[in-house]
Order: structure tokens, then sequence, then C-alpha cells
């Protein structure tokens, strides 16, 4: 491991040199700040001693360089000038120990060893947790659970080959980073990706999109315009809400797989192309089947390979690694990094039904994270809909066997609570001046009585 030291008087250098050396480490010596910065760049060094009094740039600017680029490395201040005042700040300012000058040399050697283990325990979580989202995460799709490792092997086996794959799910599941990761992980990845919506188009505009057109094809039609399919040649073409696309549209789609051709609109010679289709819907192409709605022979084409995404409310335990996710992504486009959940605010999100899926999921923590102004996240950020109990709370009556009345009481008083709570958006202390009780109080009877 790699020692810095930063001290300007030579005799001290040599000495913690020499103090050091038992530790088998690599020893690095700055006699100023700014050399002592220079070395951190070139370096990955593992632990710092520094000197408050330097030239130029002093120890404590030094170690507000250190905690904002350096955070994770263990940082020792050493100085001759000794107080408690300048003890304390070195602290605030996130050194991991103060020693005052002239030091024992048994006292550095007992805290640089505490540092280096430190930074060893520290290097080790994060190679745990890097191993825990390579584990855990493919292509941006996150998740543990059993059902979302299965689509993990499908998107891995499926993906090398050619053939078309149908991805079905609820809205906000994912289907299409599902699509992006099989393209990814394809022989066509160096090829275009192109995504359509084509539940958001009327018909005509649909086939332009996909087929192209010539000048002239139609009202508007000025020049000649490439459609989708020739431009995603080679590569693959996404086409979500599959199940929207009309039935003339649904046949020129069948004759694009069958001959590997199309017809751009007012055209009359067709275009030979190599597109893999990735298909998605959120609805039961079966019931359009049956209705009359869809082709079943198209269904057939379409349906190859199907992943099937299971919504978030099957698979919660997946939800600490999205939020952990999401936090991390908007912290950092926020300049927020470090953001964590308060217990109490995830085991409100663990608890939601989130009938949006992810991108609901998502869209509450980016919230969150724009307007929490701590370092954690508790329950007043998160959307009202959500701090909503989704099992209300009914009082017991007399009638009910299981009556008597502590345990009415209890009831009643959760449906208190929970009503404050909602009342007061989840602010704990809000919600104790709304029931006239202090926040410590209140803080008590929702532990005691497992409302959050």
């Amino acid at each position: 491991m790699k020692i810095l030291i930063i001290e300007d008087n030579e005799t001290i250098q040599g000495l913690l040199r020499e103090i050091l050396e038992e530790l088998k480490c690599e020893l690095f010596s700055a006699y100023t700040g700014e050399e002592g910065l220079k070395i951190l760049k070139e370096e990955e060094i593992d632990v710092v001693l520094l000197d408050l009094m330097l030239p130029k740039i002093t120890g404590f600017e030094v170690l507000d360089i250190l905690r904002e680029n350096y955070s994770t490395i263990p940082v020792i201040v050493i100085t001759a000038y000794a107080s408690i005042d300048t003890a304390i700040e070195a602290m605030k300012k996130g050194a991991f120990h103060y020693i005052p000058k002239p030091f024992k040399n048994e006292e550095i050697l007992v805290q640089v060893k505490k540092a280096l283990d430190q930074r060893a325990l520290i290097e080790e979580n994060v190679r745990l947790k890097e191993a825990l989202v390579k584990k855990y995460s493919f292509s941006n799709i996150i998740g543990k659970s059993p059902d979302l490792q299965k689509v993990f092997e499908i998107i891995k086996m499926a993906a090398p080959s050619n053939s078309n794959i149908l991805i079905t799910g609820e809205s906000g599941t994912g289907k299409e980073l599902v699509a992006r990761a099989i393209h990814l992980h394809s022989k066509r990845k160096d090829k275009p990706f192109i995504p359509i919506n084509c539940g958001t188009m009327d018909p005509l505009l649909l086939e332009s999109h996909l087929f192209g057109h010539i000048k002239g094809a139609f009202t508007g039609a000025v020049s000649n315009k490439k459609g989708l399919l020739e431009v995603a040649d080679g590569g693959s073409l996404f086409m979500d809400e599959i199940g929207s696309i009309p039935p003339e549209t649904q046949a020129k789609i069948l004759r694009v797989i069958q001959e590997k051709e199309f017809l751009p609109l007012g055209d009359v010679n067709f275009k030979k192309m190599d597109v893999r289709l990735i298909s998605a819907t959120n609805v039961d192409l079966n019931k359009l089947i049956e209705e009359g709605k869809f082709r079943q022979d198209l269904y057939y084409r379409l349906n190859v390979i199907h992943i099937h995404l299971p919504s978030l409310k099957d698979r919660k335990e997946d939800i600490p690694l999205l939020v952990d996710h999401f936090l991390k992504k908007y912290g950092k486009e926020n300049e927020k990094e470090g953001l964590k959940i308060s217990p109490g605010a995830l085991k409100i999100l663990m608890d939601y039904d989130w009938p949006g899926n992810i991108r609901e999921l998502e869209n509450a923590i980016e919230r969150a994270v724009v307007l929490c102004p701590d370092i954690e996240i508790s329950p007043e950020y998160l959307p009202k809909e959500i701090l909503r109990p989704t099992k209300p709370i009914k009082i017991l009556t007399f009638d009910n066997p299981e009556f008597s009345f502590n345990k009415a009481m209890e009831e009643y008083k959760k449906k208190l609570i929970q009503e404050a709570l909602i009342k007061a958006e989840g602010v704990q202390r809000r919600a104790a001046k709304i029931l006239k009780i202090r926040p410590s109080t209140l803080n008590i009877l929702i532990k005691k009585l497992k409302i959050l």
C-alpha cells in the first residue's frame, strides 16, 4: 500500500519515513501542498499524513481538496500548533485522526495501521458493491429476483441469434431496455438500433415511418424519404406497442418478415433489407387474435422467442437495488452524490404496489433527489400518492369475534396516525403537531404499532 507524507520540515519527513519503514509500504514525500496534490493525481495513495502548517496552500486547504476529490483516503493530521479548536476543525473537515507534535513513534504506527485497515475495508466494500452490481445487472437492467434472473438468461441465449423476439409486460417494466440489451449483445451491435412506438401514430404516418415514401406518394410528400426499415438495415428495429398496428399494416409487416423486403409508399420497386424485429406489447395479443384484431400468422412470426417482464410489485426484492441505482444516477446529474434513503422511506417504497412499475419508481426517486436538501431522503420528499397507505385499517366492532377493547384502541390509534401522516405528507414532526403530541411520542407509537 502507498503512504504520502506532506510535511515541509525535512527532519520530520525523515523521522516519519524511518518510523513507517516497518510497515513495508511504498512511501512518497511532498514538502508543499501543491507537491502532495500532484502525487495524488499520479499515484493510488492509501493514507496521507498531513502537516497543517504548510507554505502557500495550508494544510486545512489541502484537507478540503482531499475530502472533495479523494474522500475515501484516510488523512492523519499532524501539527505543532495543537489546540482543541484546530483538532475539532480538522475532524469536522474529515480527518481520520489528529496527532500533535511532538509525537510518539508508537502513536504514529498505531494510527497509520488503523488508517490502512480502514482503507482496505473501504476498498473491499467498493469491490463487493461492484460485484453485486455486476451480478444483479445486465445492460442497465437491474434486479436479483428469480424472475428477472430468468430474463437475463434468455437474453444471453437469444441475443446472438437472428430470431425475432416478442417482449411482453406492463407499461414501465423496461421493455425497451431489454430490447437494447438484446441488440447490444448480438452480432448486430455495430449496426443501428431503431425504436418506434407504433401506438402513437395514425396508420398512414406509421407506414411512412416504417417503409418510407417517394415524392408525391401523398399530400405533403414533397421529397423522397427513407423508412426506418431501410435505416435499420443490418441492425435491429424495435416496434413498441405492436398490438396497436392496424390489420392492413400487419399484412405488410408479415411480408417484410417472410420476404425480407418492403415497398416504400408510392413506389413500385421493392427494397431488400436485413433487419431483426424486436416487438413489445403491454396487451394480450392472444385476446386480440380472438377478437380478430391481430393476425395469428404475424403473431407466430414475431413470437419466435418470448420474454415476459414481471411487474415491480412481483419483484419487490429488487426495489432497494433500483433505488440505489436511481439515487446514483440522479445524484450525479444534480450534483448531489452520496445521497441515501432513510429506512422509513424505503419501507414506504417497499410497501407500495407501483402501478407505473420501474418508470414510476424512477420518477419518484428523481423528484426526491431534486427536492431533498439533506444527505438522507426521508418520507416527506416522496410523492403524496406513495405515502397513502395501501391497506386502510378497519376498526373492530362489537360483533366481531376478535373484538377486544385494547385491540380496538390500537387500531384506532393506527388509523389516526396514518391519516395524520398522509395530511403531513409523511413529515413526522408535522403529523405530531396535527395529533397534538410530541414528535418523540409519535416516533415511539409508529415503532410500537409497526406503521412504517
